[in-house]
């Protein structure tokens, strides 16, 4: 079943794609192995919409060898993606962060539960807000 949240992070995860497709396509990578990653990456994307809960895993896996196996992009993953599989992931964030995020969550937990809509980017985009400009 989709949602707005799962929709957000499978766009978030094609945009990771994509450079890791550019990544191949500029040669900074070795090609055999790169080719085969992205086939288990492709998978990933198949597997989360049909059952996001049993390919979580799959999800931590991946996002921590996109980290290992290619360093030089760890700045461009999205944070919401080491948040949304956690694990290993969460190993990646700093534990400010890690707050931000569980803040949110407890936000879109509770919208969930009154049936209300859940905006994941505004909201998350109001939590990063400092506390002084909330008072201007």
């Amino acid at each position: 079943m989709a949602s707005p949240y799962l929709d957000h992070h499978l766009a978030l995860l094609a945009h990771l794609r994509g450079i890791l497709v550019a990544l191949g396509e500029a040669e900074q990578v070795p090609e055999e192995s790169h080719a085969l990653f992205l086939d288990r990456f492709d998978e990933l994307l198949t597997l989360l919409q049909e059952s996001p809960e049993e390919s979580l895993y799959l999800g931590q896996d991946l996002l921590c060898q996109v980290i290992h196996r290619y360093p030089q992009i760890t700045h461009l993953v999205p944070r919401d993606l080491l948040w949304f599989f956690g694990g290993d992931c969460l190993h990646f964030m700093p534990d400010e962060e890690i707050t931000l995020f569980q803040a949110l969550d407890e936000r879109r937990y509770e919208a969930e539960q009154n049936d209300e809509p859940f905006d994941w980017v505004q909201e998350k985009q109001l939590l990063a807000l400092p506390q002084e400009s909330s008072k201007h």
